[in-house]
């Protein structure tokens, strides 16, 4: 059989990618086979009776912050978590992972900075590092002083099944789980909004790394529909969880945002941009139906994580923000 994909609710050029990339299932049958989940956090294939997941994520120009600041000893923890999150959203567990360091010249004591923070980066999401790459490309890799990029790549299991989002409901809460700051989003506007020396430490705090309390609710059989990683896009890509089912945030129901996030929107007027940009203290949102919400913050709050319903799934489509007595549509 050849893959078909229905692309109509992508941007063009996401869909052009997809068709391209459903060539490839064709390659490989059997034992490594691909799994038609397309569009989600990761990528997920069969070996054997395992379902395994895959995804690779960079920093992005929070590094261009670490350079400014002379900091690079956390970014790694990001490059991590970025990943490793991702494929969290899919109830799976980080198993390894691999590392690309590219930089304009060898710098042997940046390297070292950029592996502690990847060391850091494994031991919160429980993973092993089985190997990497180190790239000298000065004629790709420019600005700053030391110019660097970060990429990690991750494997994972399904811990007990895929969660894709397809059992999600209306009337569904949402819960959102706190952020430690911007992680690695939103970072172009930022450094233009921010005044680096004011706000350097709190722009490089380090993404944090959920894995060791969702895969606690998991495995409690706390019921989970949905899981979604609030990077890119901000709070506009739950809509990868579902295409028939809304989504409603409640944004007076979010816990106070921090300094950093008060700041940035005196520079954002439009409340829209900024919950489509940053994650605005939630960095991870899980869609559970309403008996299950006690069990998911409890565990939450075991491991040091707050936790708030902060919406509902919704009859309809899109993802709606109320505020302050006003509705926003996040996608359109």
């Amino acid at each position: 059989m050849r893959y078909q994909i229905d692309v109509s609710h992508v941007k063009k050029i996401q869909g052009k990618l997809w068709n391209r990339i459903a060539e490839t299932f064709n390659f490989r049958k059997g034992y490594g086979g691909p799994l038609p989940i397309l569009g989600h956090y990761g990528g997920v294939f069969q070996c054997g009776s395992e379902q395994l997941v895959i995804h690779t994520d960079g920093v992005g120009t929070k590094v261009l912050v670490a350079q400014e600041i002379g900091k690079f000893d956390t970014v790694g923890i990001d490059a991590v978590a970025m990943s490793a999150n991702d494929i969290l959203c899919l109830g799976a567990e980080t198993l390894v992972g691999v590392d690309y360091i590219a930089l304009t010249n060898e710098d042997d004591e940046l390297v070292d900075e950029l592996m502690k923070g990847l060391v850091e980066g494994a031991r919160e999401a429980s993973c092993a590092i089985i190997g990497g790459e180190t790239a000298i490309i000065p004629d790709i890799i420019k600005g700053g002083s030391r110019p660097f990029d970060l990429a990690f790549t991750a494997v994972g299991r399904i811990r007990k099944k895929t969660i894709t989002g397809k059992d999600i409901t209306d009337g569904d809460i949402l819960i959102g789980l706190e952020s430690s700051g911007l992680h690695s989003n939103g970072y172009t506007l930022a450094r233009k909004l921010l005044d680096i020396e004011k706000w350097g430490k709190e722009m490089l705090e380090p993404t944090r790394i959920y894995c060791k309390p969702v895969l606690e609710m998991i495995d409690s059989g706390a019921e989970i529909h949905g899981i979604a990683h609030i990077t890119g896009g901000a709070f506009s890509k739950i809509t990868r969880l579902s295409k028939t089912v809304g989504f409603e945030f409640n944004g007076n129901e979010m816990p106070k945002p921090k300094p950093i996030f008060e700041e940035l929107a005196r520079g954002v007027k439009d409340i829209r941009e900024l919950y489509r940009t940053f994650n605005m203290g939630i960095g991870m949102v899980l869609v559970v139906p309403r008996a299950a919400e006690n069990q998911i913050r409890g565990i939450a709050k075991k491991h040091g994580v707050g936790a708030h319903v902060i919406g509902k799934a919704a009859d309809g489509k899109g993802v709606r923000l109320t505020k302050d007595g006003k509705e926003f549509d996040l996608v359109l």
